[in-house]
């Protein structure tokens, strides 16, 4: 078994303060690979009770960490954006396959950005949302690796409890 994606060493062209958002950003991907090859779109369907599905927690993954670097590169969502969000609860897929591709997409996205990401400009301010709360280009960057392994976490404990 292969040590987790911070024990593996650096990620290449990644600046050493972005390394643990790297990290974390590898290792949601390939748990969200190992997950999604291992369950059909019936599992990711169901509904445990009341919590979210695990197809719910896929798209999460990848809308949440998508407009997170939107915000942290200066920009403000695309309309396209928006409507992701507005239907993420939505079951319009529970294809692992399709789920995974999207996931693993913008998870490649954001491991770009990361190396295109100067240092000096990591404690850049950042307005979040319609309501323009205060953050920066770091606070963003690792705000979405932490949200993204939380959901991985949450998408792992569902398909446990179905």
């Amino acid at each position: 078994m292969e040590p987790e994606a911070w024990l593996r060493g650096p990620q290449p062209g990644v600046d050493p303060l972005l390394m643990p958002a790297a990290h974390a950003f590898v290792q949601v991907g390939e748990e969200v690979a190992r997950l999604c090859a291992a369950h059909t779109a019936d599992d990711l369907a169901r509904q445990p009770g009341t919590a979210a599905t695990a197809a719910f927690h896929l798209r999460h993954i990848a809308g949440a960490t998508d407009r997170l670097l939107t915000y942290a590169r200066g920009e403000t969502l695309t309309a396209a954006q928006v409507q992701a969000l507005r239907t993420e609860k939505d079951d319009a897929t529970s294809d692992p396959a399709l789920l995974g591709a999207e996931v693993a997409r913008v998870l490649d996205a954001a491991l770009a950005q990361l190396r295109a990401t100067p240092r000096e400009t990591l404690l850049e301010p950042r307005s979040v949302g319609r309501a323009g709360l205060p953050s920066t280009v770091i606070g963003l960057v690792f705000h979405a690796a932490e949200h993204a392994q939380r959901h991985a976490g949450q998408l792992a404990t569902t398909l446990r409890a179905i």
